[in-house]
């Protein structure tokens, strides 16, 4: 075999091996992918089972007569796929919150809740609440079957061009104490 032939089939072997391996990297990328964003995952760490996750089990989002039933990633995370990296490299800080400590007692959870909400409510303004939108749609809605004050709500918001956000907070978890940023806000039980 000449020394060229033995070069052209190492570049092979290399490409191929090289194939493979991005393949199974790959792979277990996407399976890391699709573990994490599954709702045992998210409640893995028990600042969110202890805290958001006991309150969220008490609302229409987890359990109510229809049997849907939106999970932590319906609301937190995109289904396109690089927003859904983009959030992935996001949560490195909540990795890195929840191994210093910052958040590991309930009360130091409290201390925290509104700048947590603050972001949460920020990200999903920035997207246009894209992750409320992929379940409830504008055009399906019949507001003839709302109450008058949710259609007249509903109406308004359309005419000055809100998001879903900037209403509904609160609906999957407790609101923080607001007064910081609102002195008349009333104060949301969270103990």
């Amino acid at each position: 075999m000449s020394n060229r032939n033995k070069a052209s089939g190492f570049k092979w072997a290399t490409f191929l091996l090289g194939g493979i391996v991005g393949i199974v990297l790959l792979a277990v990328f996407l399976g890391e992918l699709h573990y994490s964003a599954s709702e045992k995952f998210c409640i893995s760490c028990h600042e969110m089972e202890d805290n958001v996750y006991m309150e969220y089990k008490d609302t229409a989002h987890y359990m109510n007569k229809s049997g849907v039933r939106a999970t932590c990633t319906d609301c937190h995370l995109s289904n396109n796929l690089v927003e859904k990296v983009g959030r992935k490299v996001k949560a490195v800080n909540e990795v890195i919150q929840h191994f210093s400590g910052t958040i590991d007692t309930r009360e130091k959870f409290i201390d925290h809740r509104l700048k947590l909400a603050e972001r949460v409510w920020a990200e999903m303004k920035a997207t246009d609440s894209r992750e409320c939108r992929s379940c409830h749609t504008e055009e399906n809605m019949d507001y003839t079957k709302q109450s008058s004050r949710a259609m007249a709500q509903h109406l308004q918001g359309e005419a000055e061009n809100k998001t879903c956000i900037d209403c509904h907070k609160g609906l999957a978890h407790r609101l923080p104490d607001m007064h910081t940023i609102d002195p008349s806000a009333v104060i949301s039980v969270t103990e």
